[in-house]
């Protein structure tokens, strides 16, 4: 499972000109599944997201999480972070999950931060959506469950 992780001031997802998902302060994550995740990697990188400490505190160190801070996380299912693009101009999605897994372990991932205490916000599973964002810092953070990077 892999994630694309942003420390946003305000982050929104749009479907069809409707807003489907929104948060001021917190984490922006962009979820990737492939097939070999299992739910254990959706638990245990949403326990890492949730603990990491890249909020400033009082002394302007990356020191807070966003359970520190009282954030909250927008989460949007994309399966192109399983995009290889070593060969040739157009990217293989092979490595993604199948949609009703990577559905599944969406969900359980979101589950697993919601029983933090943390307002969850999504985007809409298999829809074209339009991501808003602003970057806070610009803090971004790129994470693996089986830590390939």
């Amino acid at each position: 499972m892999r994630a694309c992780v942003q420390r946003v001031t305000r982050a929104s997802v749009t479907v069809d000109n409707t807003v489907v998902g929104e948060i001021a302060r917190g984490l922006l994550v962009l979820l990737g599944v492939t097939a070999e995740d299992t739910d254990d990697d959706a638990r245990q990188l949403a326990d890492k997201i949730c603990g990491l400490r890249i909020f400033e505190d009082d002394d302007d160190k990356m020191n807070q999480s966003i359970e520190d801070i009282g954030g909250a996380m927008l989460v949007v299912s994309q399966f192109t972070l399983y995009g290889d693009c070593r060969k040739g101009r157009r990217p293989s999605f092979t490595q993604a999950a199948p949609p009703e897994q990577a559905e599944r372990l969406y969900k359980t991932f979101i589950a697993g931060v919601g029983m933090k205490g943390i307002r969850v916000a999504t985007g809409q599973f298999r829809a074209h959506m339009d991501v808003a964002l602003v970057n806070d810092g610009p803090v971004t953070l790129l994470l693996d469950s089986k830590k390939v990077f």
